[in-house]
């Protein structure tokens, strides 16, 4: 099986269809495309790459395959071990040079996968996935076995006390904001504690002890239960929940209710606007954020800039249009002027500064901002991918859109990284929605399951 990269890397279950000789060819071909910046010390100029990794039990293993394939591409890795991905990304910023970050995201211990950063700690664009994906399939028949090379000597780098103090240096002091952090047993269970107690918080920690297996188990930015329960416990101001590899994030208020991505991201535009960084007075987003955030924005008389589902979509249109923010409803939250992709604890951080410089709950601000309207997600399985889907399905989609009357939305995309077609209506009733939403599902299944 050649698998290939979706919305945000590769990703599979681990050590079985995610090999140790795949992502050994795979860190190779990605080193030979994208080639290496040279550092330049006493002893000699080497080409080097930064090798991070999340908390899952596979880590390990996938590191030693990712460090053998960079080294017979003739370059350096430099291992920063447990580390965020967006601490990765931006230790690759500081250092000018590529990296790769060994991680399944949201996923389930049992899966992993690699996440591949360009020099400057910028994600790939398409084109340069399928040149990887090219030299891949050249390459495969006669490296699968580099994983047997030797290791040389991989320097360890520390770097905890560079991001934690470019973090806490953003905003001002949280003295008297007490803050639970959901640390998915993942890769933030050091940082982001480190970095909310920096900046004066009073700061509650619940999942912080991975074991390899625990991570995202009924805890972090995809279950929120638990973090919910502790806010109310610890009498908190809010809680925040990070995923596996802390570049998500999900708030729950005071009363333990969930604020998800589309209320953080309108948060931060009129945040930003308030502190006149909203550039262009625009912010950027997913199809997938609620009909009930663009109505929000045309009220703030902010523009919306919608691209496909992924955030490095995201990152490209904040890019090209010199924007300052922008996220998905998912949790990925991009402050462009901060960082080179999303940073769970950097959003966290934002949005807890706002509670605190406003006084007010954050059930008050989150509620205020914008009226979601009732969403249904359907996943339907299907035999084959079809990233046309849409397309194909045209005829349908509008007949179901039209039944709307305006007041709702229909998307049908496939996924990004598996054989599922996601059915995605919102309407004025969570009835109507679902009616709908099972409506298209059933000629998904029919036409393609």
């Amino acid at each position: 099986m050649t698998l290939r990269f979706g919305t945000d890397g590769v990703r599979a279950e681990a050590l079985t269809v995610l090999t140790t000789e795949y992502t050994t060819s795979l860190a190779r071909s990605a080193a030979t495309v994208l080639g290496g910046t040279v550092q330049h010390n006493d002893a000699q100029d080497n080409a080097v790459w930064l090798v991070g990794r999340d908390t899952r039990e596979s880590g390990p293993a996938l590191e030693a395959a990712v460090v053998a394939g960079l080294i017979s591409a003739g370059v350096t890795p430099l291992l920063l071990g447990v580390v965020p991905t967006p601490a990765l990304a931006w230790m690759s910023a500081q250092m000018d040079v590529p990296a790769v970050m060994i991680t399944a995201s949201h996923n389930p211990w049992h899966d992993n996968g690699l996440k591949i950063f360009a020099a400057g700690g910028l994600k790939l664009t398409d084109e340069v996935e399928r040149s990887i994906e090219a030299a891949l399939h050249d390459e495969l028949p006669v490296s699968a076995s580099a994983s047997a090379s030797p290791v040389v000597t991989a320097t360890t780098h520390d770097w905890r006390e560079g991001y934690v103090a470019h973090l806490a240096g953003i905003d001002g002091s949280l003295h008297g904001l007490r803050v639970v952090l959901d640390c998915a047993n993942g890769a933030a269970f050091e940082a982001a504690p480190a970095v909310f107690r920096a900046v004066g918080a009073d700061v509650v920690v619940i999942h912080d002890q991975p074991n390899g297996r625990n991570i995202n188990d009924s805890c972090g930015a995809t279950d929120t239960a638990s973090l919910g329960r502790a806010v109310v416990e610890h009498r908190a101001h809010l809680g925040l929940a990070f995923d596996g590899d802390g570049d998500r994030v999900i708030a729950v208020d005071h009363r333990g209710k969930v604020i998800d991505g589309d209320r953080m991201i309108a948060l931060a535009a009129l945040q930003l606007r308030d502190e006149g960084a909203l550039h262009h007075n625009t912010v950027v987003v997913t199809v997938m954020s609620n009909l009930g955030f663009h109505k929000a924005m045309s009220a703030a008389n902010v523009q919306v800039v919608t691209t496909a589902v992924g955030d490095r979509y995201v990152l490209e249109a904040l890019a090209a249009g010199g924007f300052s923010v922008g996220g998905e409803q998912s949790g990925h939250i991009i402050y462009r002027d901060l960082a080179t992709t999303g940073d769970g604890v950097l959003a966290g951080l934002r949005l807890a500064q706002f509670v605190h410089d406003s006084g007010r709950p954050l059930a008050e601000l989150a509620d205020e901002v914008m009226a979601t309207y009732p969403q249904v997600l359907v996943n339907v399985k299907v035999r084959n991918r079809h990233p046309q889907v849409a397309e194909e399905l045209a005829a349908e989609i509008a007949v179901a859109d039209a039944g709307l009357g305006g007041e709702g939305r229909v998307l049908v995309r496939a996924s990004g990284t598996e054989p599922l077609i996601r059915v995605m209506v919102e309407a004025s009733t969570q009835a109507a929605a679902q009616q709908v939403a099972d409506g298209l599902a059933a000629t998904v299944l029919r036409r393609f399951g």
